[in-house]
């Protein structure tokens, strides 16, 4: 078991690296293999981001190689090298550095790791040279533990734990990808709250029968594009007390011959996308049932497409947060093999800054998917998964759902030391 800190787009993860061991804290994400930390410390160059330039990025968070004496770079004939580089990237300076892919692959470049670049779905980059070293745990150490060392950045802050189905992803390396893990996200109101965790568990505990018995699960959907990703299909969505539910595009359930298509989970992607016309068919049923006023300009503000202003009586917030499926219609997952999700309060709308004169403005966090025929046709983000306990159960190829209240299964990891 693993705490994970909720701050204001994801979720963090504490890695112990090198020797003596030096704590970094690094997003979780179920969307992507590599484990990467920021390195050095005045040579982390991070370009465009917000985050680093209000000083948001601690000291603390970056790894410093020459500080241990474990550490060493990766040789080109691991397969973890063969696996950064096998990707078809367009940035990958693998053939500059005078190693192609096939002589990775039969371990026959004799040099060091060439380094490497690392593309994100939605346009972030990393570059930086894949590292080895003993990584700490809480059940046991990876002594040569494979991870990327990067000095650049483009749109990453902070750096990543992998959390995919490959090679080089966190589970993996710790063994523990043979059979699976869950987690458990808080509510977006405990942002930078250091009294309380997420709980992420890993390994065989997280899939005892008395823990997953009352889930539904639905199977994971395999592609030769993405192997190493988590994908599940979306066979409709239930608005309110409709009798009848929304149907999805075929795309968002199979995938087409390219291998894309499906439902992505992903906790490194905030708030979950969907393609049109299914995104403004959702917008359409919720207008029709919703007759507050629309908030326009917090619309334009931050972006999102339905915004309302909610009487608020007294400014309490909290009294209106334990009535919110009495104020906007309920949402409910329909997935594949009859598994139903009915996303908890709080998960579709949500507000966007304290009450005044009596009203709140609660916006949908939800988002077009705007990335066309290419990739995913849909993505399951974190925001949409809290108060969801989530089980990857990987030896049987499925995940499982159960909305719960986290904050009382973090208590019963202690976890809450508020409780």
């Amino acid at each position: 078991m693993e705490p994970l800190r909720e701050v204001r787009d994801g979720y963090l993860i504490t890695l112990n690296i090198g020797t003596p061991p030096q704590e970094v804290q690094v997003y979780m994400d179920t969307g992507s293999d590599l484990t990467w930390v920021p390195c050095g410390n005045l040579s982390f160059d991070c370009i465009d981001c917000y985050d680093l330039k209000n000083n948001n990025l601690k000291s603390s968070s970056i790894f410093s190689p020459l500080q241990s004496s474990s550490s060493f770079r990766a040789s080109c004939a691991s397969s973890f090298c063969a696996e950064i580089h096998s990707s078809d990237n367009p940035f990958d300076p693998c053939a500059i550095a005078g190693c192609s892919v096939s002589m990775l692959l039969k371990s026959t470049c004799i040099r060091p790791c060439p380094s490497f670049a690392y593309t994100y779905g939605e346009g972030g980059l990393v570059s930086g040279i894949l590292t080895r070293d003993i990584l700490k745990a809480r059940t046991r150490d990876v002594p040569r533990f494979s991870f990327g060392c990067v000095t650049s950045t483009y749109h990453e802050p902070i750096g990543i734990a992998g959390f995919g189905r490959g090679l080089l992803s966190l589970p993996s390396q710790l063994g523990f990808l043979e059979k699976g893990f869950s987690h458990c996200f808080l509510p977006f109101k405990f942002v930078n709250n250091p009294n309380i965790s997420s709980p992420l568990i890993l390994g065989a505990s997280a899939l005892s029968i008395n823990l997953t018995e009352s889930l539904q699960f639905t199977p994971m959907l395999n592609t030769p594009m993405y192997p190493n990703s988590y994908y599940i299909g979306l066979e409709s969505i239930t608005i309110g007390t409709n009798i009848t539910p929304t149907q999805v595009p075929l795309t968002l359930r199979q995938f087409d011959s390219q291998g894309n298509g499906g439902m992505l989970v992903d906790s490194g992607t905030t708030y979950t996308h969907l393609p049109n016309p299914l995104y403004s068919q959702l917008l359409t049923t919720l207008q029709s049932t919703i007759t507050y006023p629309r908030a326009t300009e917090t619309e334009s503000r931050t972006g999102f497409d339905l915004c309302y202003k909610v009487p608020c009586p007294n400014n309490n917030l909290t009294s209106l947060e334990n009535d919110v499926m009495m104020v906007f219609p309920s949402i409910t997952f329909n997935f594949l093999n009859n598994a139903t999700l009915l996303l908890p309060q709080g998960n579709s709308f949500y507000a966007m800054s304290a009450p005044s004169d009596g009203s709140v403005v609660q916006c949908l966090l939800f988002q077009n998917m705007e990335d066309g025929d290419y990739g995913p046709a849909g993505v399951f983000g974190s925001f949409q998964q809290q108060n969801v306990k989530v089980v990857y159960d990987l030896e049987k190829e499925r995940i499982g759902f159960q909305a719960m209240d986290c904050v009382l299964e973090a208590a019963s990891h202690g976890l809450n030391q508020g409780s």
